[in-house]
């Protein structure tokens, strides 16, 4: 059964994210909003965790919310991949259940 984790906190000044990659199984997806979208930036501590976790899960972040922190999408790590609001319900619907962390 794949999950679909929703982080929405700064990696930066939170847990959730790092508590989230620890707990996430394979065939899982992640996905960045809010606060959260600016730990899907190249070249950063979280980077190299991304990484690994993208080796046997998806990863996505919620364009709109990089663009509101003033990020633009070709900051994101590779292998990343941004969505819109429409990808984000397709998201709810491709997986079973989903996991919010706070």
């Amino acid at each position: 059964m794949a999950m679909l984790h929703i982080v929405n906190k700064s990696p930066f000044e939170r847990v959730a994210f790092e508590s989230c990659l620890n707990h996430a199984s394979a065939g899982d997806s992640i996905l960045m909003i809010e606060d959260a979208a600016v730990g899907a930036v190249k070249n950063t501590r979280f980077s190299e965790s991304i990484e690994a976790a993208l080796k046997d899960k998806s990863v996505y972040v919620l364009s709109g919310d990089l663009a509101a922190r003033g990020l633009s999408e070709d900051r994101i790590i590779t292998g990343v991949t941004a969505v819109d609001y429409a990808g984000f319900v397709d998201l709810t619907v491709d997986n079973d259940t989903t996991q919010s962390w706070l």
